[in-house]
């Protein structure tokens, strides 16, 4: 970093040290995306700061935006070391705004990505040149949108720098972009297109950083102790080591599929994910093997539900017969506001709704499942196929292959560190397509008697409870689908002795609401109610 060195009386020379020869192409590099890591130690937060500095001095009223996706760690490794190293005397600091202003006029704006709001932050604001620190745990959708930020009428350079190691939310585009080199050809629109030449890729280890080697001996001995993966990610730099993805099972070329259209005769129903900072829903066909397909995505974000059921139905084509929305059942919350539940809202504005469950592990767990192949019998989606080479079986989760938003999020979204299990809670902008896949398990009562729900494969009459007139009433019922082809199986006894058998997600209504069959408690009282005649 730059050091005061001795000169004139009111002559100030920073001196910027010595740096390695990665790091020197770094420096030197003039693409529109220059990219510099690859292993752990390489020097590169260190030679992005000087790059940011550097520019900020040789360029007057320059304006330079570094950016993490947490504050603290953009704070601890980049905010504190650039003012303790920088002469006092070339600029001024403002903790408020994490705006450092040079005396020539240039400044560096220190800001993290906080996922949707941060959208709002940055909307507008132009920048010359944008440093993504740990670019790897940041979304594309972030580093697509902060790329719409540099920008401006000047004779500055305008560029984006990065700096990474493999793993994290981002992995799967910063290596397809700067390891991979695989660049989006759009021939319907060119201006998406992705120029090899716009992308510099600087790859370097720990042995390319011979002071850290130096200074800290021991170092080379702590990332040989890592687990296997990390060990290759770390040390060296292997970025098939390491992704975290959580959707492993998951892959473009078996699960995306070229779009086609849907058969009339396919049930469809909708699924979404409804915040005011995020409205994600989704569109779905079950062909005749129960393989569901998602044919539609869309999101809008700081929509009220008036708003938010006007853009699903606008969505929605009229020869399209959607059966059913799930929706999570904390939308059967009253809102202080209105008294009123977002689901009679939704109601209200013409969206038939049916509850989910929002147990985030069991809903994910079973998308792991549907992802798997299952047999291929359904006679079109044959046909789809040239002759003789339809495949004996296809994955029971399939999803068209322009739907980018949510075949990016499946793909981007991670492992959560302390459950395995269960998937990253962040960045928010990539669960709310993934936590709009949803799966509906409902055991139906019929006039004709308790049926077994695969069993009722065609239109018919259900018996359904009526939370608002708080009684049992008929009504008609849509064939049944299969949603995955295995699943975990519970049984309980009641006190008469009867045993019921049902999936963890099932839900029954007891003294204290709806709950899921693995949520039961020994004691717990099961309401009944009895049928109209």
């Amino acid at each position: 970093m730059p050091r005061k060195k001795a000169a004139d009386k009111n002559e100030i020379v920073l001196d910027f040290g010595t740096v390695s020869e990665k790091q020197q192409q770094f420096l030197d590099a003039d693409t529109f995306f220059v990219c510099y890591g690859g292993a752990r130690g390489g020097g590169k937060t260190h030679v992005a700061r000087l790059k940011a500095v550097g520019l900020c001095i040789a360029y007057p009223g320059i304006k330079v935006l570094m950016v993490r996706a947490h504050y603290p760690e953009l704070e601890e490794n980049l905010v504190r070391p650039i003012l303790r190293w920088l002469p006092k005397e070339i600029f001024k600091y403002n903790g408020t705004s994490h705006l450092m202003t040079f005396e020539n006029g240039s400044s560096i704006k220190f800001g993290h990505w906080d996922g949707d709001d941060a959208e709002n932050e940055y909307q507008g604001v132009e920048f010359d040149v944008i440093f993504l620190e740990e670019a790897t745990q940041l979304s594309e959708r972030a580093f697509q949108y902060l790329q719409t930020c540099v920008r401006g009428a000047n004779g500055f350079p305008k560029r984006m720098y990065l700096t990474c190691n493999p793993g994290g939310v981002g992995h799967a585009w910063v290596k397809r972009l700067f390891i991979d080199k695989r660049y989006r050809v759009d021939p319907k629109n060119p201006e998406r297109n992705e120029d090899p030449k716009d992308y510099t890729f600087i790859f370097a280890t720990v042995d390319d950083n011979p002071w850290v080697l130096q200074s800290s001996p021991m170092y080379l001995k702590n990332l040989a102790n890592l687990p296997e993966d990390l060990r290759m990610a770390h040390r060296y730099g292997d970025w098939d080591a390491l992704s975290g993805s959580y959707f492993k099972n998951f892959s473009p070329v078996r699960n995306v599929f070229p779009r086609f259209q849907i058969p009339a005769n396919w049930p469809m129903y909708r699924s979404l994910d409804y915040g005011f900072d995020l409205l994600s829903v989704g569109w779905w066909a079950v062909d005749q093997d129960g393989r569901c397909w998602c044919f539609r995505e869309f999101e809008e974000s700081r929509l009220v539900v008036q708003d938010a059921a006007l853009r699903i139905r606008a969505n929605t084509l009229p020869s399209e017969k959607i059966e059913t929305t799930y929706v999570p059942p904390d939308m059967w919350n009253k809102q202080k506001d209105t008294g009123k539940s977002l689901v009679e809202l939704y109601l209200e504005n013409g969206i038939v709704v049916t509850k989910s469950s929002n147990n985030r592990i069991q809903g994910h767990m079973i998308m792991k499942n549907m992802m798997a192949p299952i047999p291929l019998k359904d006679p079109f989606v044959k046909s789809l196929f040239k002759d003789g080479q339809a495949p004996e079986s296809m994955p029971g989760l399939m999803f068209f292959s322009d739907l980018e938003r949510v075949i990016q999020d499946i793909i981007s979204i991670q492992a959560d560190d302390k459950n395995p299990n269960d998937c990253a809670k962040d960045p928010h902008e990539v669960t709310h397509t993934v936590d709009m896949c949803v799966s509906a398990d409902t055991l139906i009562a019929t006039p004709n008697g308790n049926i077994p729900i695969a069993e009722l494969t065609e239109e018919g009459e259900c018996y359904a409870w009526d939370e608002e007139a708080g009684e049992v009433k008929i009504c008609r019922h849509s064939p049944s689908f299969m949603t995955r082809k295995e699943a975990e199986v519970f049984e309980i006894e009641l006190d008469n002795g009867e045993k019921i058998k049902a999936t963890a997600e099932h839900r029954f209504l007891t003294a204290a609401g709806w709950k899921r069959m693995d949520e039961l408690d020994e004691g717990d009282e099961l309401l009944s109610a009895e049928l109209p005649v």
